[in-house]
């Protein structure tokens, strides 16, 4: 081992009295901390431009908030005597071409949301603090290829199990999306519209401009880190998910996908086992990434949780997604704390997005 490495300059208060290094191979643990530290502690993220949008980094990618331009027709109506809600997205206007380079592919993707009356629990940061959303239904319409001002006139359904109060926790979110084969869909948008302030007894028309898409918290995970600096080693613990507990099927399962990225280059991601879904479903389950020989401040965690059902295996939908890295403040105490473990697991809760 470099003795260099070992006793450089920025010696630690313990080791003023020795007037040099001694020939074993023995390393304070302060002095460890403090390299550590110092390894893991350098401004590696991209300007929030670039970034990959709170998590959300599988899936899409965000347009910049000065090009948000638009509009999105639809009509909502709630029919009492089936108990159905009927969403019609009839058309976008004045959508923003967010790649000059290509042709305009927007399609727009819906979600039933129900908010669950506890909020997220006190481990959840002052920000993500409120409902706790699930999402009942979700659809995409047509793609309209070539066109700013795309007519869709798909109609959705869904049949509500409670109707009493019922539509005073529900909301709608469509999400004008730009459709690419080859890369990550681009959200040129969004209309959050919730139902309980609306008279949808009857077809009710709407034009609603297209505003800064926002993440919804739909449950939290908790999550431990440790990292063995001489192996190059991150080990990540999916330990527990919480989620809201709505009409959860008997067949329904939970797994995650898990990767690392460094320097905008990402690891062979991992998957966890597939668990019942329950409120708060247990995993308990450890992966093991083996890191390239550059710093570990140059890498984050990303985390995808996906709902899917035993009986059909091929199906899956998104819950939602986190981050794990320096960008925001919840993820760098929780690296800090990875560093200062010294070789120790360190757990912590972490919201989760969609």
């Amino acid at each position: 081992m470099n003795s260099d490495l070992l006793y450089s300059e920025e010696k630690p208060a313990e080791a003023e009295n020795y007037s040099a290094p001694p020939g074993m191979k023995v390393e304070n643990q302060n002095m460890e901390s403090h390299r550590l530290s110092r390894f893991l502690s350098q401004t590696w993220f991209p300007s929030s431009d670039t970034s990959i949008s709170d998590g959300n980094f599988e899936e899409q990618k965000i347009i910049k908030a000065t090009e948000v331009a638009g509009s999105l027709r639809f009509s909502v109506f709630f029919d009492q005597l089936e108990s159905r809600l009927v969403i019609c997205v009839l058309q976008a206007e004045g959508l923003s071409d967010c790649r000059p380079s290509t042709t305009l592919q927007p399609f727009v993707k819906v979600r039933l949301m129900k908010a669950e009356l506890e909020g997220a629990g006190k481990r959840s940061s002052k920000k993500e603090q409120g409902a706790l959303w699930a999402v009942l239904q979700e659809w995409d319409t047509q793609i309209v290829k070539g066109s700013d001002k795309p007519l869709f006139r798909d109609e959705f359904s869904f049949i509500l199990q409670e109707t009493k109060n019922m539509l005073h926790n529900l909301k709608l979110k469509m999400e004008v999306r730009d459709f690419d084969h080859f890369s990550r869909q681009t959200v040129l948008g969004e209309v959050s519209l919730p139902l309980k302030h609306l008279d949808i007894s009857f077809p009710l028309v709407l034009q609603e401009d297209l505003q800064i898409p926002q993440k919804d918290l739909v449950g939290e995970v908790l999550l431990s880190l440790k990292f063995l600096p001489t192996s190059q080693r991150l080990e990540v613990g999916l330990l527990k998910i919480k989620t809201a507990f709505i009409n959860i099927s008997s067949d329904a399962a939970l797994y995650a996908r898990i990767s690392v990225q460094c320097n905008q280059s990402r690891l062979k991601p991992q998957k966890t086992s597939a668990v019942a879904r329950s409120a708060v479903t247990v995993f308990n389950e450890v992966l093991i990434f083996l890191l390239p020989d550059f710093a570990v401040d140059q890498c984050k965690i990303l985390v995808s949780v996906y709902e899917t059902c035993t009986d059909a295996k091929s199906s899956r939908s998104l819950i939602g997604h986190l981050c794990v890295g320096k960008d925001r403040s919840l993820e760098d105490e929780h690296w800090t704390l990875m560093v200062r473990s010294m070789r120790q697991p360190v757990a912590k809760w972490h919201a989760l997005l969609i």
